[in-house]
């Protein structure tokens, strides 16, 4: 028998990272849940192992959710940045003992083609992605996330923008 949950409003925030990778042409990548009927995109991110530095778990989660550790960081945010869960989806994941998520993220330059991009990784998460306008990207996260992406879309922007404009 497990446990029981704890309040939503007193569980913790589970420790992650986010990555923004942008391509050459200062796209930012996305991908499809493939655990949602909802139309609903997101960026590489997920859980800190214990022991592990925010880096190298940037590193795992791209590798592991996209089937590539092609890229260079060229920024990270200087704060955490949280969001919280539904509270009926806490209670669904992560076996309810957390609220949402405090993650560091990282923007990343992806020094690889498309052809390494493999969504189709052993344990699948996505179901379709696409190269985006780093701008639009808050339209298109679910809206439980769309606060902590305007955050992110907020901090990178200005190097994001610089990219797009300096020569190739």
């Amino acid at each position: 028998m497990s446990a029981p949950l704890l309040p939503y409003a007193e569980r913790p925030y589970r420790l992650g990272v986010g990555i923004v990778l942008i391509n050459p042409a200062a796209q930012v990548f996305v991908a499809r849940r493939i655990d949602t009927a909802e139309n609903a995109w997101q960026m590489p991110q997920g859980g800190i192992d214990e022991g592990e530095d925010p880096r190298t778990a940037a590193f795992r989660e791209m590798g592991e959710e996209i089937g590539t550790e092609k890229a260079e960081i060229i920024d990270e945010t200087g704060d955490w940045l949280a969001y919280d869960l539904p509270p009926d989806i806490a209670d669904r994941i992560w076996k309810g003992r957390f609220r949402g998520q405090k993650q560091k993220w990282f923007l990343m330059r992806f020094t690889g083609s498309d052809a390494d991009i493999d969504i189709g990784t052993e344990h699948p998460e996505f179901s379709d992605w696409m190269w985006t306008e780093f701008r639009s990207l808050p339209e298109l996260i679910i809206p439980f996330k769309r606060e902590l992406y305007t955050a992110v879309v907020d901090s990178f922007l200005p190097r994001v923008e610089v990219w797009r404009t300096s020569p190739a």
